[in-house]
């Protein structure tokens, strides 16, 4: 599993897909779009949810290799 973005996503950090996907949730609620822009809001916000998860999870692990190496050192 990756714990970081892949190259294409590198570029997005986690804040920028974060507002993003904000972004795509608020058009996606307030309607008005057609099918075929509310499937492409939809699969954007997948992949930016994806980029986001994937960023997390790489904390995440960053954050739990810390604490082991605290934990190791006591």
């Amino acid at each position: 599993m990756t714990t970081t973005p892949t190259t294409g996503e590198a570029a997005l950090g986690y804040e920028q897909a974060r507002d993003e996907l904000i972004e795509v949730v608020r058009k996606l609620e307030a309607g008005g779009t057609t099918l075929e822009e509310s499937l492409a809001l939809w699969e954007r916000g997948e992949e930016l949810a994806k980029v986001c998860r994937r960023w997390l999870d790489g904390a995440r692990a960053r954050l739990d290799a810390a604490l082991a190496e605290e934990g190791e050192a006591e």
